[in-house]
């Protein structure tokens, strides 16, 4: 992707609904059903967005003009270019009246038809016009509406069958532009682009990317599935900017989409309300207007803590992990990343159950924690009793000792209602347990019914947990979080690119995609760096219900992460923290993470 900067001028900080492809549908249908006109709406559509992309011309303009010695911006006039290239469905008539509209505010327009005929091109006795509803027109598409209205105004066209065929350097075979508009697919594709869509997507990538040009994709980038973030053999319209119409779509913020999409600007359309039906008969039509998630884009605020309190006022929290198995060095360093994370948050005191060879470097590490010798099982579950929240699994082991040994520790935490965060190698443990009918999955579900239990898996852990392949649960990440939940009880998160979070509301399943986070904690270590965050939130029950909660810590994660490498949220570039996302570590996030704490304090 190029580095276009501030392209979407504003950038939201409240919660945004996300909804899938046939939520989507259903809106529309909604709404024509009140009497709405379909092309009506689509070229109130095409009209936005044609509006946007001059707007995002001249963000273009000024970010290339502007000098960095002066506060003047030296506008210069100049042909305005746009290339649109269009497919045969709703999205491409989208893609021929932004061709229309565009031509008519001066611009120099082509626009790529791809999968046309060229009868298609025929122009009827009585053209349609932009006000035409007489009856010559009533039998057309949309989309062939929108096409013969832009041969009316003369928009000039070529057919990417012809000029691919016809050109060895396929690269030049297209208008030199300013601004790419990728308007071939819609919401409704749920495979790999064939042929010469392909085809097509390859050399929209390629030309723009040669031409250094921005990619605008109408409604969602074309290859991406709208429903799910998937993108089939990398074969996707990669889009510097992502104009989102009617409702914002899930696909766009999680698995590939985070990758496809760029900045994302919205264009409602229809108000919310209005598209609702008029009578709500039954269940299954309310939920089909309710959102399948909601976006994190911003951190619950924390209250200042009281002066009268102590240590014991914000939770003691044990870490079991940072085994040694059969003579190996072990992970000790697992436990110990957990706890420094654990501290960070805030959490008043920390004891880490580890192997006994670790406690030196846990305590040269940090010397605040405590520490007990892993094996100890009376010991251990004697500070579980103490304990506010019990975090096992980050380094425990995978042997048959360690099993029995997370047996236990699960079981007597339950007994002391104590709140548990299960992750790594406890996950590993749970699937097991699954596995083999054993009884403590059943206490576990039914324990987290009244009490919090946090699972962390990224999509490899779910996959087990799951019995299934890591391929099934990326296919559906959101699937794969809800029947997580379904057989294990609990809130979740399930990790990766748009991290899902799943928490369990007065006996209702809310689901997140947290908006924070990079590429740069792809590494080892931040794993063990969340279960410590978690946990230390959940200990401190001086702090409002939402923050501490798993959705909370998951995107204080990610928040600290992008402070580290600055990732565009507003950080100063003189940011003392700043590593970047190819030198990031697991062990520079506990200083973030308190940097990050206290830009939430409410001052």
């Amino acid at each position: 992707m190029k580095n276009w900067t501030n392209l979407s001028t504003i950038k939201n900080t409240k919660p945004v609904a996300l909804y899938n492809s046939e939520q989507l549908y259903a809106m529309e249908q909604a709404w024509f059903a009140r009497g709405y006109d379909s092309f009506g709406l689509m070229q109130q559509a095409a009209w936005q967005m044609a509006q946007q992309i001059e707007l995002l011309y001249e963000q273009k303009c000024l970010n290339a003009n502007h000098s960095d010695n002066t506060n003047v911006y030296h506008r210069t006039e100049r042909l305005r270019r746009v290339s649109v290239w269009v497919g045969k469905g709703n999205n491409g008539g989208d893609g021929w009246l932004i061709a229309h509209y565009l031509q008519q505010a001066g611009w120099q327009v082509e626009v790529i038809a791809v999968g046309f005929d060229k009868n298609d091109f025929v122009m009827d006795d009585q053209s349609v016009t932009s006000n035409s509803k007489d009856s010559d027109s009533s039998n057309m598409t949309d989309a062939t509406k929108a096409l013969q209205i832009a041969l009316s105004a003369n928009c000039h066209y070529q057919r990417f069958e012809e000029i691919y065929s016809s050109h060895n350097d396929s690269e030049k075979m297209a208008l030199s532009a300013d601004i790419y508009i990728d308007a071939l697919f819609g919401i409704g594709l749920d495979r790999a682009p064939e042929g010469v869509y392909k085809e097509a997507i390859s050399t929209f990538n390629r030309t723009t990317q040669q031409q250094n040009a921005l990619a605008v994709a109408v409604d969602i980038p074309s290859g991406l599935v709208a429903s799910t973030g998937e993108v089939f053999d990398r074969i996707a319209v990669q889009a510097d900017v992502t104009l989102c119409l009617i409702a914002r779509k899930f696909g766009l913020h999680t698995k590939d989409g985070t990758d496809y999409s760029g900045d994302i600007i919205d264009i409602p359309l229809i108000p919310y309300q209005t598209a609702r039906p008029h009578k709500i008969s039954d269940k299954n039509t309310i939920e089909a207007f309710e959102p399948v998630a909601t976006l994190l884009t911003a951190a619950h605020s924390m209250k200042p803590r009281r002066q009268n309190s102590y240590k014991g006022s914000y939770g003691h929290v044990l870490v079991i992990g940072g085994n040694r198995v059969d003579g190996s060095q072990g992970m000790g360093g697992a436990a110990i990343l957990s706890a420094s994370s654990t501290m960070a948050t805030g959490a008043g005191k920390i004891t880490v159950a580890c192997h006994e060879a670790f406690h030196g470097a846990l305590l040269t590490s940090l010397p605040d924690a405590m520490t007990i010798n892993l094996h100890d099982v009376d010991g251990v579950k004697a500070l579980i009793e103490q304990a506010s929240v019990v975090a096992i699994g980050m380094g425990l082991g995978r042997d048959e000792k360690a099993k029995a040994l997370f047996i236990d520790y699960i079981q007597t935490a339950i007994a002391h209602e104590k709140s548990i965060v299960i992750d790594a190698d406890g996950l590993y443990h749970l699937a097991s347990l699954q596995t083999d009918n054993h009884e403590l999955v059943t206490e576990l579900r039914e324990y987290s019914i009244n009490h919090r239990v946090c699972l962390t898996p990224h999509s490899g852990e779910a996959a087990r947990l799951l019995d299934q392949k890591i391929s099934e649960v990326e296919s559906d990440r959101l699937q794969a979080i809800k029947q997580c939940t379904a057989v294990y009880g609990g809130d979740w998160v399930l990790k990766g690119a748009g991290s899902l979070v799943l928490e369990q509301k007065s006996g209702r399943a809310q689901v997140y995609v947290c908006d924070a986070g990079n590429a740069g904690m792809a590494t080892a270590g931040m794993g063990d760096i969340l279960s410590g965050v978690t946990a230390g939130l959940v200990a401190q029950q001086d702090l409002a219900a939402e923050s501490h909660s798993l959705s909370q810590a998951v995107f204080i994660h990610g928040f600290a992460g992008d402070t580290l490498v600055n990732q565009g949220r507003g950080y100063r570039s003189d940011n003392k923290l700043l590593i970047g996302q190819r030198g990031l570590q697991a062990q520079d996030m506990p200083a973030a993470i308190r940097h990050v704490m206290q830009l939430m304090m409410i001052k």
